[in-house]
């Protein structure tokens, strides 16, 4: 068994990429840009980017505008939906309890800004379970790249290779298995492909099976 546990969160704890995709159009409308013509082609190739690689995204489809004005606006709109509460997805609460039966450590390793991690842990009542919090801030390079989780692991204490990941986007899956750790898929809003499906050691439906998993000594 594993020591520690690593979270992701947007997607793989709340079910909060397709709220996401709802933050573009109010962000466009108070900054007076337009949306992209192919909206569920700016969706599709942005979920899971960060740091660099979400500027670069904005960039090109947003070229009359600095990127991080409209990332600003992004997560302004995002903060004032967040603080509604956001949904758990499902599992999530059930195998935190059983981590924290287990003593087993558990952080959230996620490129989201800390403000709104830390809202999300609240509002759903889940900060409790959690020993930290690691953000896209605290590393110098995104997801694909391993820092976030190399961290996570450092703030707990161990050895990546000691921990457990649980991602459901592609970039994620990749920084796990960079990083060592073993790496849990519980997808999202997309499947696996061939190459993501040599890169995790276990694809999960939802959190229960994770939870089973763990119960049953695979994890």
């Amino acid at each position: 068994m594993k020591k520690g546990v690593i979270f992701d969160m947007d997607g793989l704890m709340f079910d909060t990429e397709r709220l996401w995709d709802t933050f573009w159009e109010p962000a466009c409308e108070a900054l007076g840009v337009p949306m992209p013509a192919d909206r569920a082609a700016f969706y599709a190739s942005g979920r899971g980017l960060a740091g660099q690689y979400l500027l670069e995204h904005i960039r090109e489809y947003f070229p009359m505008i600095d990127p991080q004005k409209m990332l600003d606006k992004v997560w302004q709109v995002g903060d004032a939906r967040f603080a509604q509460g956001v949904p758990c997805k499902p599992g999530l609460k059930e195998l935190l309890a059983t981590l924290e039966e287990k003593g087993i450590p558990r952080i959230v390793a996620s490129s989201s800004p800390r403000n709104m991690i830390e809202q999300n842990l609240q509002t759903t009542g889940t900060a409790r379970y959690f020993h930290d919090v690691v953000c896209g801030a605290d590393v110098q390079r995104s997801k694909p790249a391993p820092d976030i989780f190399l961290e996570a692991a450092r703030r707990l204490g161990l050895d990546c290779r000691d921990c457990v990941v649980l991602e459901d986007s592609f970039n994620g899956v990749r920084a796990g298995h960079a990083a060592g750790a073993l790496t849990v898929m519980v997808p999202d809003l997309a499947q696996p492909d061939e190459e993501i499906r040599q890169l995790y050691d276990y694809c999960c439906h939802d959190l229960f099976e994770v939870r089973d998993l763990l119960l049953a000594g695979r994890l």
